[in-house]
């Protein structure tokens, strides 16, 4: 993957989605409870291996803020008190290009474990 960072990161008007566009043309539109869900953070990805936690229940969540973190990811705050995840600029590309796959994997360990993307 080659050196990239966003020029434009913009928060939809209802706070459902963040477009990101990058200095070699790419963008990408990533839906709030995708970056939720799959967010980089320790309480979703855990503290080692085997150790990720499928979040149910987000499908409503929207985005509340977003911090600068660097020069190289900024931190996402939503509006179910969640804003530990530091997205980094490639992590963030990444979801941009395998972000569908990955929801689908979310989705399919979702079912597997009974839950849903509904709050209950």
């Amino acid at each position: 993957m080659s050196l990239s960072w966003p020029t434009e990161l913009k928060v939809s008007k209802d706070r459902k989605s963040l477009m990101v566009t990058y200095n070699d043309g790419a963008t990408y539109t990533l839906p709030a409870e995708m970056l939720r869900v799959l967010s980089p953070s320790a309480e979703v990805k855990g503290h080692g291996p085997g150790q990720e936690v499928t979040v149910p229940g987000k499908r409503h969540v929207a985005i509340l803020t977003m911090t600068a973190t660097g020069n190289y990811a900024v931190r996402i705050g939503f509006d179910d008190g969640h804003d530990t995840g530091i997205f980094t600029w490639i992590y963030l590309r990444e979801l941009g290009e395998t972000g569908a796959e990955k929801f689908a994997d979310y989705e399919k360990s979702l079912a597997e474990k009974g839950l849903q993307r509904d709050p209950r």
